[in-house]
């Protein structure tokens, strides 16, 4: 397959440092609420990369669920594969795309595990059904088949019918503390903007990158 004329041309808008502020987590905030408003879907989603301690990387796409003043916050398995690179290597990349905008953001930073008053406070907001996915499923390990995955879920929902779950100490939220964010907006004959936060102590430093 030869994908070489693939090509489509970035005309929206363009971007500049005085057009983001100060504040790369508002920015972000921003341009998240914009990806709502063009009916982007998933806006939320983000793929997230981690490293093994070998430094092999891997990938997948999480939904951001908090915006926060110190970072960013996403809920999963601590048992999963993303779990245990994190485990060995604190070191997370995570990267929004929103075609529609012809935009992009880039985010490097350290995570950290959420305090259990956040994981449980978001695990208790979640529907009864996806509480019994997360509480039966090991995550990132092999299962023999669909039948068998669904059987297994069916058990535990009927086991915990009409009771409260609580939330299990292998699940809960990360924290993703920037580093470095990159907002990158789409332009005319690939001269794209990129306009990049680097964190220096407890400031911002705001820079252009050439396309």
């Amino acid at each position: 397959m030869d994908l070489s004329e693939v090509r489509r041309e970035y005309i929206q808008q363009g971007l500049n440092k005085k057009s983001v502020g100060t504040e790369p987590l508002k920015q972000l905030e921003k341009w998240i609420k914009e990806a709502d408003e063009a009916g982007c879907p998933e806006h939320t989603a983000m793929t997230v990369a981690t490293a093994s301690a070998d430094g092999q990387p891997s990938m997948r796409i999480v939904l951001l669920k908090y915006l926060r003043n110190d970072g960013l916050v996403f809920f999963t398995n601590y048992r999963s594969h993303k779990g245990k690179d994190l485990a060995v290597n604190s070191k997370v990349a995570a990267h929004f795309f929103w075609p529609e905008l012809e935009r992009q953001v880039k985010v490097e930073g350290l995570v950290h595990k959420t305090d259990a008053e956040t994981s449980d406070a978001y695990f208790n907001s979640r529907p009864f059904e996806s509480k019994i996915s997360a509480i039966m499923s090991h995550q990132s390990t092999e299962v023999q088949n669909r039948q068998e995955l669904e059987k297994m879920w069916r058990e535990e929902k009927n086991k915990w019918e009409g009771q409260e779950i609580e939330r299990p100490d292998f699940w809960g939220g990360y924290l993703i503390k920037p580093i470095s964010i990159e907002f990158w907006q789409g332009r005319q004959h690939r001269l794209h903007d990129r306009i990049v936060f680097i964190k220096h102590f407890n400031n911002w430093n705001v820079v252009r990158f050439s396309p």
